[in-house]
């Protein structure tokens, strides 16, 4: 029997799984699955099952110690040709890794090409190493940094994705590091396409298959292990449209693969089907209670279980001069049903003004209402004069947003649906 008809009759028997498996092998498929499908351009969730739930990331943490990597590059702590040497510790990890010995080196440039295709672990501590020292310093600063950029519930433990109990993450917050490494770092991003690399007479092959195979892919992981399953973050422009994929828990390679195409070309169908929401301008004059009015916006259901649903801000703006001129100000971005849109209003009002708001700190308030909570959108640290700016350019954009001066309360009404 030919190779080729082996993997034919282990990807059929494979498909047949989920049929024939066991009630209980089915609940622990279904406890690793999550999935997301994220127009990058307007922030608006096309598919979404279980996508805040929380997931063991494997190798997709690979793509946040790229993310540390690339910072380091382009604040000139080390350069793409700086030899980063191998302690006893990296060469030990576990496959998947290059085989590095204690005492050898590796060119950034190729640690960076080794993480993207191989998914090098041993590469992986390399960099930690080289970064923070120490690989537990090095998650610290990985989950410090995962906060900066909005990923409220992601945990890393180490450069690797290697299993560890804590080290966990959410399938939206995938999206949002796919989101930010593209945005911030849009050079080394490239990086992210390469088909293969070249290692000591050795070739490797990228692990992400949808490169070459699935028109308009560009990047960016792949990741496996048993507690996770097999998950995939690709990033697809067709048309000048992106969107960003997030697959948790797939049974198998090929089959992870073959569900991330299909969410993609339904998400790709959908995108033009969903209209602009209308967004009404803020009211001239604040009323003395500073009430700020919710209207609930609904665009055309992406299917009949998972419309997409926005509570878009009709708020008045702040009086100038009303507060201390050194007073912190802030902004607010919307008010939503659920978390996870609140989230998304941050990534998407930080990806238009990157050089403003990467370093503001996020804050997303629950509020209890009458109707359900919902989740007011804000980012802290700005001056009242940079508040106002941004806002500017936001709703320049069609973008809700307020300024909120430090130890403002706002309070919302909302009459609306949770989504």
């Amino acid at each position: 029997m030919t190779r080729s008809s082996v993997r034919i009759l282990a990807t059929i028997f494979l498909g047949l799984f989920w049929l024939v498996a066991s009630p209980t092998a089915q609940a622990e498929a279904a406890a690793k699955y999550a999935a997301l499908i994220l127009d990058a351009d307007t922030g608006t969730i096309l598919f979404e099952r279980q996508a805040a739930a929380e997931r063991h990331p494997a190798s997709l943490t690979k793509i946040m110690t790229l993310y540390m990597l690339f910072d380091a590059i382009e604040s000139g702590k080390i350069s793409l040709n700086q030899r980063l040497k191998v302690s006893a510790r990296a060469a030990g990890q576990a496959p998947s890794k290059l085989g590095l010995q204690p005492g050898d080196s590796i060119r950034a440039k190729d640690a960076i090409l080794a993480l993207v295709t191989k998914s090098a672990n041993d590469v992986a501590v390399v960099v930690a190493e080289a970064l923070g020292e120490t690989e537990v310093r090095f998650a610290r600063l990985m989950t410090d940094k995962a906060r900066r950029l909005g990923m409220r519930n992601t945990t890393f433990r180490n450069a690797s994705g290697l299993h560890h109990p804590k080290q966990i993450s959410t399938a939206f917050d995938m999206a949002m590091l796919a989101l930010a490494i593209r945005r911030d770092f849009p050079k080394e991003y490239a990086y992210f396409s390469t088909r293969s690399f070249h290692w000591n007479g050795r070739q490797y092959g990228n692990h992400n298959k949808l490169l070459g195979h699935y028109e308009g892919t560009d990047g960016i992981k792949t990741g496996y292990i048993g507690a996770s399953g097999f998950n995939l973050v690709a990033s697809v422009e067709r048309n000048g449209r992106r969107l960003i994929g997030v697959v948790f828990g797939g049974r198998s390679g090929p089959l992870r693969d073959r569900h991330m195409k299909r969410l993609l070309t339904s998400g790709f169908e959908k995108v033009d089907e969903i209209r602009v929401a209308h967004i009404v301008p803020p009211l001239p004059h604040p009323r003395p209670e500073r009430e700020v009015q919710l209207a609930s916006i609904e665009t055309v259901s992406v299917d009949s279980t998972n419309p997409v649903h926005a509570l878009v801000q009709v708020a008045p703006e702040v009086e100038s001069g009303s507060r201390d001129e050194g007073a912190e100000w802030g902004i607010q971005v919307g008010a939503y049903a659920t978390e996870i849109r609140a989230q998304r209003s941050i990534a998407l009002a930080r990806g238009h003004l990157t050089d403003l708001l990467t370093g503001t700190d996020v804050l997303v308030e629950p509020l209890d209402r009458k109707s359900g909570t919902i989740y007011r959108a804000r980012l802290f640290g700005l001056s009242e004069e940079e508040a106002r700016t941004a806002c500017l350019s936001l709703k320049r954009k069609q973008l809700p947003c307020v300024p909120v001066p430090g130890q403002t309360e706002i309070t919302m009404a909302s009459g609306s649906k949770k989504g």
